[in-house]
């Protein structure tokens, strides 16, 4: 296994060793603008999305350049078996920018955002979904958010483009369930776009499913959590890798 480097790919990682890191800041690519979050990673876990993978980075780096932060793009390649694999080593090699996590098979979404955490040397943590359902566009409202005092900000996906009946009513019956158990309300715990302060979020362990549920680790350790409405798009490109 290789160290993920800037503009790099890395082959063979396993999800339960956590790839070795850099604090090195020449990692990211800066921006004139300044900022109190002064640099910013973006974490995509990604399954046979070889369809959805330039349009999302184009999407991406588009908002990333007026955000005005230091960023990095951590893509995490869960076993994919199309041909994912092949556009991520393109966009590494041209943009230093942009790191690659690559799986030998696929470990699930979990796994996949853990790893791509650990490789985070950002101030902030952004994860996304890697379907082009979620919106790069939400990001300056997330840090926005993050800018007035909230160490997690938690998309919620008020206007959802999916299949009511397997995917729709059991997460609305699953965040109920989920926010009466914890006293924790929040309307959308599988969000994946979510923005974490660096400080809250990396002495989290992630196993099975429990991505969804770091806003209750959250507060449970004093910090404070807030939920924003974002944009999701319908899925117009590959199939979705989850169903009920």
């Amino acid at each position: 296994m290789h160290e993920p480097n800037r503009g790099s790919l890395s082959e063979g990682c396993d999800p339960e060793a956590a790839p070795p890191g850099t604090s090195e800041k020449s990692r990211f690519q800066k921006n004139e603008d300044h900022s109190p979050l002064s640099s910013l990673s973006i974490v995509i876990p990604l399954f046979n999305e070889e369809g959805n993978v330039r349009p999302l980075y184009e999407n991406l780096t588009s908002v990333l350049d007026r955000v005005g932060l230091e960023s990095e793009i951590i893509l995490v390649n869960d076993g994919s078996t199309d041909g994912t694999q092949a556009i991520l080593q393109t966009l590494a090699t041209r943009d230093p920018r942009v790191i690659v996590i690559q799986f030998r098979k696929n470990f699930g979404q979990t796994a996949a955002l853990s790893a791509g955490i650990d490789q985070a040397r950002g101030d902030v943590i952004i994860s996304m979904d890697g379907d082009c359902q979620n919106d790069p566009a939400d990001i300056p409202r997330l840090l926005e958010e993050l800018s007035r005092g909230f160490d997690v900000v938690s998309g919620w996906r008020k206007e959802r483009h999916d299949p009511t009946l397997t995917k729709r009513w059991p997460s609305k019956a699953a965040n109920f369930i989920i926010s009466w158990i914890s006293g924790i309300k929040l309307h959308d715990y599988g969000c994946t776009l979510k923005a974490y302060k660096r400080e809250i979020i990396e002495n989290v362990k992630l196993y099975g499913e429990t991505h969804r549920f770091v806003p209750i680790y959250v507060v449970w350790q004093g910090g404070k959590v807030a939920e924003i409405p974002v944009t999701h798009h319908p899925r117009i490109r590959g199939k979705t890798n989850y169903g009920l």
